[in-house]
């Protein structure tokens, strides 16, 4: 994937970079309460001083749907952002004569109307503040946006650093990955994966299907599983997938055992049956242990692991055991060096955080719809945008 990085912008001295950033972080009183965004808008800013350029970030917070929202606004953000950066960060309404600081934060972007139309002439607002742009908001890409894809259009373009290292990250995972590659993908509902999967199977050599949807995909094959959550009405939808996946040379991994419950509740009365074994008034909540030692070495077969959503209900013990096994077996191969792991999306990041693995993965995306639009195979606008 060739996109422009910031050293490809050339000379910044006494320049202004306008920089697309995700600054939409949790407040609680008007606090920030995770600055885990404002920690990766970091690097960029400190790229773009160090070559001698300023900082106007542009940044959306929350939904107010193109109206003046006051506690939509960005100025409770600025004090926390100018203590991760370490330095003074100024505010500015967008028309205003910008202040003199080397890092101002514009006023929320999706305060104007024009913003989520991608408008033209908003873009040419923007663009008069500063000499060359750069989006380093990977979270915001699957958005053409004025301030993530117009705008990209009109002034010498770049990703930033945390862009760039998401970008060459996911490249690696599905671009131009290291075969043999394995996915992961689990969650409650095929529904809200199908293009995911429909993606995937062309794309690597084995899939993983966990949590609620791999009951759909076990249905499908005449599996009873009891009362599961399970989207009966897609069997063929998912026969389909599975259909295609075998004319692909991609092998589908389900559950040869599985563990159930009568309850949906932590530590709830439960066994581990095989799958063809689970009786009607039972629910099926994570994979058996069988099923995790077969997937443990379908893992320590491959070199390259892409991984959307959990095995099971994650969140309540003991569901969470086939998660935690595999996730904490992938965080291991990767620490030996033998696996590139890549995540993102979703409940991911909780689960894998959960397992104590999240930092032994080679790259986390905490982008949930770009991250899926990514993993469904999808052209991001604001990351074309830089590559074209």
């Amino acid at each position: 994937m060739a996109f422009e990085r910031i050293s490809d912008l050339g000379d910044l001295s006494g320049k202004r970079a306008l920089v697309r950033v995700d600054l939409n972080v949790p407040m609680q009183g008007g606090i920030v309460t995770d600055d885990t965004r404002l920690q990766a808008v970091k690097p960029t800013v400190d790229a773009v001083i160090a070559a001698g350029g300023r900082c106007v970030l542009l940044a959306h917070f929350g939904r107010p749907k193109g109206q003046i929202v006051p506690e939509m606004s960005l100025r409770p953000v600025v004090p926390a952002l100018a203590e991760v950066l370490g330095r003074p960060v100024g505010f500015n309404l967008l028309g205003e004569v910008l202040s003199n600081e080397n890092v101002i934060v514009l006023e929320n972007t999706r305060f104007e109307a024009g913003e989520e139309k991608n408008d033209s002439e908003l873009a040419s607002r923007y663009a008069a503040l500063g000499d060359v742009y750069i989006n380093d908001a990977f979270s915001c890409a699957h958005r053409a946006h004025a301030s993530t894809e117009a705008l990209a259009r009109l002034l010498p373009a770049a990703a930033g650093e945390t862009m760039g290292a998401e970008l060459a990250a996911l490249d690696n995972a599905l671009g131009t990955p290291k075969p043999p590659v394995v996915a992961v993908v689990g969650g409650a509902k095929v529904s809200s994966k199908l293009a995911v999967l429909e993606n995937l199977v062309t794309r690597v050599d084995h899939l993983i299907i966990g949590g609620g949807m791999a009951n759909t995909f076990l249905y499908a094959q005449g599996v009873d599983v009891g009362a599961s959550l399970c989207e009966k009405d897609l069997k063929e939808t998912a026969l389909a997938i599975l259909a295609n996946a075998e004319k692909a040379g991609c092998q589908v991994h389900l559950p040869v055992d599985v563990v159930v419950a009568k309850e949906f509740k932590t530590n709830a009365e439960n066994k581990t049956v095989a799958i063809d074994d689970v009786a009607s008034d039972e629910m099926i909540l994570d994979a058996g242990p069988e099923t995790v030692t077969m997937l443990c070495k379908v893992l320590e077969s491959a070199d390259t692991l892409v991984w959307n959503g959990p095995m099971g209900a994650f969140e309540m013990e003991p569901f969470d055991q086939a998660t935690v096994a595999l996730a904490q077996k992938a965080a291991s191969l990767t620490e030996k060096g033998a696996l590139l792991s890549v995540a993102g999306g979703g409940d991911t990041v909780a689960a894998l955080a959960h397992a104590g693995a999240k930092n032994s993965f080679t790259h986390i995306s905490t982008a949930g719809g770009a991250f899926l639009e990514w993993m469904e195979g999808r052209v991001l606008p604001g990351v074309e945008a830089l590559t074209s």
